[in-house]
């Protein structure tokens, strides 16, 4: 029986570890806070993290980033899109980046009600163009449905919401109930960083990506969010927001990753059964991370989109 009394504190370890490893984690300070570019809008929600690049323009371009990067995720973007003519707005999600660990379900409902107050604090009165890429091209479309007259155009890239293909980690966690949830907190993090090591061998405006992501699982809160997302925003179905988008003409680029294994091209036929007047470009051998990977044909496309359907 001696090795009942080794094995039972071994497996207790074994079921605590995820929560250990949590409490390890460093939370979110101000003195974390005070490295932040940028600055800090308090919303109903918490506080969020904001940043505006480029000198006072009539229009905004608003960032939308999504499950795993924060913000920093579109620094390959951002200058481009400021010489195309806007001023661009680039924002944390809750639990991402610099703003505030939340609790609760993440829907699309809480995140897009994040961005619909951010921009009533910014005093954004006039429609502004949504970008948004992955996770944040769900919440985009939602928005751009639930608000229309908040939204003069509206750019996604490899956007979720039409064909999803999770991680096989992710898809477990996802489906696992509280299994799922302990699985997560034991494997996600590694398994988030490796991934970044292998996109990060490819030519990338973000060479030190791995270290970005490792540096973003070490605070407090950031696992439990991305689960949160993709249980609860992930799983929702968006082919009636893009019927919506259509129905009021909202102006629509959609941009793939030929080799996108997230966001499948495929999902570009779903899109143009729902709505026909999207435009749509498909960016050779670019995988799902191509706003770093590719951000030069991403800007190209775009500035072709801005040129073929001018305000």
């Amino acid at each position: 029986m001696t090795w009942l009394f080794v094995l039972t504190p071994a497996a207790l370890l074994l079921f605590a570890l995820p929560w250990l490893l949590e409490a390890r984690r460093r939370p979110m300070t101000a003195a974390l806070r005070d490295q932040a570019p940028g600055r800090f809008a308090d919303l109903s929600q918490g506080r969020t993290h904001y940043t505006w690049h480029g000198p006072d323009q009539t229009r905004s371009l608003v960032l939308v980033h999504g499950l795993i990067a924060p913000s920093w995720v579109f620094s390959g973007l951002t200058r481009g899109l400021v010489m195309l003519g806007y001023r661009v707005l680039s924002y944390d999600l809750h639990g991402h980046g610099f703003s505030d660990r939340v609790a609760g379900a993440q829907t699309l409902a809480f995140h897009t009600r994040q961005l619909g107050e951010l921009l009533d604090s910014l005093g954004c009165d006039a429609p502004v163009a949504l970008l948004g890429y992955g996770m944040g091209g769900a919440i985009a479309a939602q928005f751009a449905a639930d608000q229309s007259d908040r939204v003069e155009r509206l750019i996604l890239v490899a956007p979720a919401g039409i064909v999803y293909r999770p991680s096989r980690l992710r898809a477990l966690a996802r489906n696992g109930g509280p299994l799922g949830t302990w699985l997560w907190g034991l494997l996600g993090a590694g398994t988030l960083i490796r991934a970044a090591a292998r996109e990060a061998k490819a030519p990338t405006v973000l060479p030190d990506l791995p270290k970005r992501i490792s540096s973003e699982l070490s605070r407090r809160g950031a696992l439990a969010a991305i689960l949160s997302s993709e249980r609860h925003a992930l799983v929702q179905p968006l082919k009636a927001a893009h019927r919506e988008i259509a129905a009021m003409y909202i102006p629509t680029l959609a941009i793939w990753g030929e080799a996108d294994g997230v966001v499948p091209v495929r999902a570009m036929g779903d899109l143009a059964r729902i709505n026909r007047q999207a435009h749509q470009e498909v960016i050779a051998g670019a995988g799902h991370g191509l706003v770093h990977t590719h951000p030069k044909e991403v800007l190209a496309a775009i500035r072709d989109f801005l040129r073929d359907v001018p305000d």
